[in-house]
């Protein structure tokens, strides 16, 4: 089943900054690198979902 509408990737987008979000605070407010890291990482991979969400509501 294939996603036309870009509303799955955006619904993925916003739990992945939202998780990304939560570890940096978290890695951060425990002097945590290596989660900080991963949270920032999440972050980022959910900003490429939105890109891709909001690409695929303009096809």
């Amino acid at each position: 089943m294939s996603d036309h509408n870009g509303m799955s990737d955006k619904v993925k987008s916003g739990v992945n900054k939202a998780k990304g979000e939560i570890k940096d605070q978290i890695g951060n407010a425990t002097d945590d690198h290596s989660l900080q890291a991963e949270g920032k990482k999440d972050k980022a991979k959910g900003e490429a979902q939105e890109k891709v969400g909001e690409f695929k509501d303009r096809h």
